[in-house]
This record gives structure tokens, sequence and C-alpha cells, in this order.
């Protein structure tokens, strides 16, 4: 089984696309606007990245907010990781994302578990790991 997509609400659609397309290469699909389905004004864009995954930004104003606003942890989903090949590409890309004003709320570092990963926070607080998985032996 091959995990399709996750799913964010939020309300800044366009930065937060912008986001996930300029940093993570995220590709995005056509905009998806439909008052019927919820009642409300929905609108969404697909991102796809490599390998198939999809991130689904959604915006409908009637959804309340949640904690994340400024990096809290809460239950749910705590947060979104991409992987990248060597150590130098999560710094470099930190160093990108420092310059542009994202806070980051882990710095890098190599963990118990043997990844390489930094935390940044996207436009609505949501944590975005990038990583350099260990190598498993198969």
């Amino acid at each position: 089984m091959i995990l399709q997509h996750i799913a964010l609400w939020t309300r800044q659609l366009e930065r937060m696309r912008e986001f996930y397309e300029t940093y993570f290469d995220g590709i995005p699909g056509e905009k998806y606007f439909s008052e019927k389905e919820f009642n409300a004004p929905f609108t969404s864009y697909f991102l796809e990245f490599d390998q198939g995954a999809q991130l689904e930004l959604m915006q409908m104003n009637s959804i309340p907010a949640g904690d994340s606003a400024a990096g809290n942890q809460t239950l749910g989903l705590t947060h979104i990781a991409f992987s990248v090949d060597t150590p130098e590409e999560v710094d470099a890309l930190v160093e990108k994302l420092k310059k542009a004003g994202h806070q980051m709320v882990g710095e890098p570092r190599r963990t118990g578990d043997d990844y390489y990963e930094a935390v940044v926070l996207d436009p609505d607080g949501n944590r975005v790991e990038i990583v350099v998985p260990p190598k498993r032996d198969n």
C-alpha cells in the first residue's frame, strides 16, 4: 500500500502553496473551487512531490483555527517530513529558509535513531522536517 496524500486546512492557501512549491519542489495542480460540496466556499490545491506523494492544501473559512499557529504540538498530525540525500542538502535548505525569514524550531542535528534532520514551521505553524534517513540494511 502507498500513502497517496495528506491534507491540511489553511486560511492562507496561496502562501502555503508557494511555501511547499518553493522549498520542497511541490508541483501544484489546478486550483479547485466548489460551493456545493460543503455548502460553503471551498478551495484547494494538490501538490505532487517526487515518487507521487501529494499534499492537499484546503481552505474553507468555517473551519475553526487549531493550536499549531505558533508551532505548538497537539494530538493528531505532528509533522510532515521530506527526505533529501545528504546532510549538506539539509543544511543548504535550512539556510535558504532562514534567509527567507521562516522559523526554525529544530536546528540541524543527528538524532538518536540516526536521522540527520532539521525542523521548520510552514506559514501556518505546521512542523516540517527535512531529513536524511539512516541507512538500513535489507
